[in-house]
């Protein structure tokens, strides 16, 4: 057996909100690579809406969050594949902060000093219906069994704005803040494995092609091997014979299941919190159109807020992104 870990990210691009990185793990039978496991288990998950409609079987739908989710459309795409893993899990969260205790426990730390997220709360998931949640969460369940396969957890990194300013300072980018951010999560994800080989697929970060010096600073015990660098896939590799490592960072890692869901996830959470600023600021301001926080429509907000930000007292450093 072997493990297989994907990450992705949500909210990089924009001005408001918080960059979330999210990160499975898949416990895999020998031969199994994390580029197949979409095709091993083809008979309960599906790639696609495409797919699921098209299968003979009660499917689950794990897939690139874009794919899922077109704003202004509902999270019940998003939410029923999430909801399902997070069930295989043992976990069925029914509020919105429930939902970050689950997935990003830490954020909740951060939250009474962000106006916005301090008191909010609500009913999750969102747009999808508890009993077929359950359904598919069992069918999930059944089908990761038949095909010796374990999902071993679904964990998230949520960066919030004053945070993410800080970061991307100190490290000259938000390529590299994402880089060093979404490591040191695969790093504590993988730390307490047993013996074994183990594969991380990410998503490639800011255009990078070379992230060996990134690797050596989180796992810096062992010599990092590279194995090809290129616009397309950068692989490296180290560690013991009993625990070998390969990371690969490639463009479209989401076409690969454990990405794939690692999108969802930071893309739910997300949603979350966008959900709780559009919900302050529109209480606060008559008429407030809601944004999702990316450059253009982000400035158009900004200005529609400014003088309730000035009255509140609230400053630029917890709501608004540099970069």
């Amino acid at each position: 057996m072997g493990y297989v870990l994907g990450t992705d990210e949500a909210g990089y691009g924009p001005n408001l909100g918080p960059l979330v990185i999210s990160a499975t793990m898949w416990e895999v039978p020998d031969g199994v690579r994390g580029e197949g496991l979409f095709e091993h288990l083809r008979h309960i998950i599906a790639s696609s809406l495409g797919e699921a409609r098209r299968s003979r079987c009660p499917c689950v739908t794990i897939a690139d969050s874009k794919s899922l989710y077109k704003q202004g459309k509902g999270l019940r795409h998003l939410a029923r594949g999430l909801w399902a893993a997070l069930g295989v899990l043992g976990h069925r969260p029914t509020t919105w902060r429930g939902a970050w205790r689950t997935l990003a426990p830490e954020a909740l730390d951060a939250m009474p000093s962000i106006p916005w997220y301090a008191d909010f709360d609500g009913p999750a998931p969102l747009d999808c219906e508890p009993s077929k949640v359950a359904t598919l969460a069992d069918a999930l369940r059944a089908g990761l069994a038949a095909a010796g396969v374990r999902l071993a957890a679904v964990r998230s990194r949520v960066v919030f704005v004053e945070e993410f300013n800080a970061l991307v300072e100190r490290h000259g980018s938000k390529g590299a803040a994402l880089s060093e951010q979404t490591l040191a999560l695969a790093a504590r994800m993988i730390e307490p494995l047993p013996e074994g080989p183990i594969e991380v697929i990410c998503d490639k970060h800011g255009g990078r092609n070379c992230y060996g010096q990134l690797l050596a600073g989180h796992f810096p015990k062992w010599l990092i091997e590279v194995h090809g660098e290129g616009r397309h896939r950068s692989t490296y590799r180290f560690g013991p014979p009993w625990r070998r490592i390969e990371v690969c960072f490639r463009t479209r890692a989401e076409q690969c299941l454990p990405a794939a869901l690692a999108s969802m996830a930071s893309k739910y959470l997300r949603e979350l919190a966008m959900l709780a600023l559009n919900d302050y600021w529109r209480r606060r301001v008559p008429e407030l159109q809601p944004t999702a926080g990316y450059p253009q429509d982000a400035k158009r907000f900004r200005a529609d807020i400014a003088e309730a930000q000035q009255r509140l007292h609230i400053a630029d450093r917890v709501l608004w992104r540099a970069r």
